[in-house]
C-alpha cells in the first residue's frame, strides 16, 4: 500500500530465515518402548472407554474357558473308549464339548465386536487429538518442521497405529490370558507334563527378547525415512511447476528413488529380523509337543498317567503355542506402532511458544492506535532481525512500510499480530500491551492478507464465509463487489458456488488474490495490514481495490 503520513522510524537488519531443525531420532528420546505403549492403549481403553474394555475382557476370559475345556474333554472321551465306559459318556462328554465351542464361538463373537468398536474410537481420540493439537501450536512449529514430515506423521505413523489397534491389541490380549489360563489348567492336571510342554517357552522368550532388541531401531529409522520420502514428495508435487519448466522431472524421478530405496533398505532389514520370529516359533512349537508325547508316553508305561490325559496335553500344548505364535508374528506391528506413537507423541508433546498470559485481557478497540517501542525480534536466538525499532501509527493512518527483500516488513507484521513473540520492548495497541491480551481477542480486530493467496476446497461462497462466523451470503457479495471480484465470480461456471480446487489452483493469481481481499472485508477488522496483497494484480485493479477498502 502506498505510503500516506508515514510516521514510522524503523531500523532493521537483513531478515534470517528460520534454521530448520534436524528431527531428534526416537532412538535418542528418553521415553522408552513400554511408556510409549501405555501412551498408545490409554487412548483405546483408558477414559471412557475402561468400562467396555473390562466387559469385552470378561467375555474374552470366560469364552476361553470353553477353549480350554475341549482337550480336557477329549481326553476323557478317549479314556471313556479305553477304559470300557458306555455309549451314554462318550455321547454325555460329547455334548460338553459341543457346549464348551458355543460358548467359546458367542463369548469371543461378542468380544470381538467391543474390541473392534475399542481400536476404531481409540484410532478417532489419537486422530481428533493430534490435530486438534497440532492447532494450537505456534508458527514457530511450522517454521522448522517440513509440511511433508508433519503429513507423514499425521498419516504413515497414524496408519502403523491404526493396525496395532485393528490387529494387534485384541489378539495379544487374547493370547497373553490364554497363555496364562493353560498354563495353570496343565500344573494342575499334571505338573510334570506341564514342565516338559513350557520347557521350550524361555527359549521363545530370549529369542523375541533378542529380535525386538534388533527390530526396534530399524522400525524407529524406516518410519523416519517414510516422513523424508513423504516431505521430498510432497514438495516436488507441490513445486511441479517449477520442475517441469526447468526440465527437472528426471532429477525428481532420481532423488524419489534414492529415497524410496532408503525405505527400502532399512525396511528390509526391520522386516527381515521381525519376520525370522515366526519359523523359529514355529519349530520350537514343533519340539514342544514332540517332548510332551515322549515324556508322557514313559509317564503311561509308568502308569502315572492316562493316555487320555496325554493327548489332552498336546491339545494343550497346541492351544499354547498358538498364542505364543500370535504373540510372536504380531512383535513387527507392533514395534511399528510404537516407532510411529513415538513420532507422533513428539508432536503431542511440543508446546505453543506463543501463549496468552494467566491475567490476559480482551482487547478493546478504542480507534487503532499501534505504538512500538524499541522492540527486538528474532528468529533465531542470538540473530536478531529487528533492533531497537520504535514507530507508531495513528488512528485513520495508512502506513506503509518500505524495504528490500530480507529488511523484515514481513516479520513487523507478524509480532503485530502475535504469530511470533518479540525478545524485548513493548508493542501497544490503544495503550494496550500487545502481551497481556487474549490472541482471540486481538485477531479477531485485526485482519492480514496475505501476498500469497490461500483458497481452500470449497466453494467460493464458503471461502468468502471463512472469515467471519455468521456471515451472510449477502454481505459476503456486498464484500466481493467492493474487491473488484464480483463481475468474475458471477462468469465462473456455478459462479459463488464453483468449487474451488487445492490452494484455488483453477484460478489466476489475481483472482485468488481479489477474494483472498474481499475475505478480509467480510471479517471487517477494525485494523487491517496487507502484505503486498495487491501485487498480483493490474494497476486498474488495484484503484478500484483501494476504493472498496475505504
Amino acid at each position: 500500500m502506498t505510503a500516506n503520513n508515514a510516521t514510522a522510524t524503523a531500523t532493521v537488519e537483513k531478515e534470517i530465515k528460520v534454521e530448520k531443525q534436524e528431527p531428534v531420532s526416537a532412538v535418542e528420546k528418553k521415553d522408552d518402548s513400554a511408556h510409549v505403549l501405555s501412551r498408545l492403549l490409554d487412548y483405546m481403553t483408558g477414559g471412557d472407554a475402561k468400562g467396555r474394555f473390562f466387559l469385552g475382557l470378561a467375555l474374552r476370559v470366560i469364552g476361553l474357558l470353553g477353549l480350554i475345556a475341549l482337550p480336557t474333554i477329549t481326553g476323557q472321551m478317549l479314556n471313556t473308549v479305553t477304559g470300557g465306559g458306555t455309549t451314554e459318556d462318550l455321547t454325555r462328554w460329547f455334548v460338553y464339548a459341543m457346549i464348551a465351542a458355543a460358548i467359546y464361538l458367542i463369548l469371543s463373537f461378542f468380544a470381538e465386536r467391543i474390541f473392534a468398536d475399542l481400536a476404531t474410537k481409540g484410532l478417532f481420540k489419537l486422530q481428533t487429538a493430534l490435530f486438534n493439537h497440532i492447532q494450537t501450536l505456534s508458527l514457530s512449529f511450522f517454521d522448522r518442521q517440513p509440511v511433508g514430515q508433519l503429513m507423514s506423521r499425521v498419516t504413515n505413523d497414524t496408519e502403523a497405529v491404526a493396525l496395532f489397534y485393528e490387529s494387534a491389541v485384541a489378539q495379544i490380549i487374547r493370547a497373553i490370558f490364554q497363555v496364562l489360563m493353560i498354563t495353570i489348567v496343565m500344573f494342575l492336571v499334571n505338573w510334570q507334563l506341564a514342565v516338559a510342554a513350557l520347557i521350550v517357552v524361555p527359549v521363545m522368550i530370549i529369542l523375541t527378547l533378542i529380535i525386538q532388541r534388533i527390530s526396534t531401531p530399524a522400525f524407529v529409522k524406516m518410519q523416519e525415512s517414510m516422513g523424508e520420502l513423504s516431505g521430498f514428495q510432497e514438495e516436488t508435487i507441490s513445486g511441479h511447476k517449477v520442475i517441469i519448466s526447468n526440465r527437472q522431472q528426471e532429477w525428481a524421478g532420481d532423488a524419489n528413488a534414492e529415497l524410496a530405496g532408503d525405505v527400502y533398505d532399512v525396511g528390509k532389514q526391520a522386516f527381515f529380523t521381525s519376520l525370522m520370529q515366526m519359523p523359529l516359533t514355529t519349530s520350537l512349537i514343533m519340539v514342544q509337543i514332540v517332548i510332551v508325547l515322549i515324556v508322557g508316553a514313559f509317564l503311561v508305561l509308568d502308569g502315572q498317567a492316562e493316555l487320555g490325559t496325554i493327548i489332552a496335553f498336546t491339545g494343550y500344548a497346541a492351544l499354547l503355542s498358538g498364542p505364543l505364535s500370535e504373540i510372536a508374528n504380531l512383535t513387527s506391528t507392533t514395534l511399528n506402532a510404537i516407532a510411529g506413537g513415538r513420532r507422533v507423541f513428539e508432536i503431542m508433546d511440543e508446546e505453543p511458544t506463543v501463549v496468552d498470559a494467566p491475567d490476559a485481557s480482551q482487547y478493546e478497540f478504542t480507534g487503532g492506535h499501534v505504538q512500538f517501542e524499541h522492540v527486538d525480534f528474532s528468529y533465531v536466538p542470538g540473530r536478531k532481525i529487528l533492533k531497537d525499532n520504535t514507530f507508531e501509527a495513528l488512528p485513520g493512518q495508512k502506513i506503509g512500510i518500505c524495504g528490500p527483500t530480507g529488511a523484515g516488513k514481513s516479520t513487523i507484521m507478524n509480532i503485530l499480530t502475535r504469530y511470533y513473540d518479540i525478545d524485548s520492548g513493548t508493542i501497544l495497541i490503544d495503550g494496550q500491551n500487545l502481551a497481556d491480551m487474549t490472541q482471540e481477542s486481538l485477531r479477531k480486530e485485526v485482519g492480514m492478507v496475505l501476498q500469497e493467496a490461500f483458497l481452500f476446497t470449497d466453494t467460493v461462497m464458503n471461502n468468502l464465509k471463512y472469515a467471519r462466523e455468521g456471515a451472510t451470503d449477502e454481505e459476503c457479495i456486498e464484500a466481493a463487489k467492493q474487491a473488484s471480484a464480483h463481475e468474475f465470480i458471477l462468469n465462473l461456471p456455478q459462479g459463488y458456488d464453483t468449487m474451488m480446487t487445492e490452494r484455488g489452483s483453477n484460478l489466476s493469481q489475481g483472482q485468488r488474490q481479489m477474494i483472498t481481499i474481499a475475505r478480509a472485508m467480510v471479517a471487517n477488522p477494525d485494523i487491517l495490514i496487507l502484505d503486498e496483497a495487491t501485487s498480483n494484480v493490474d494497476t486498474r485493479t488495484e484503484r478500484l481495490i483501494q476504493q472498496g477498502l475505504n
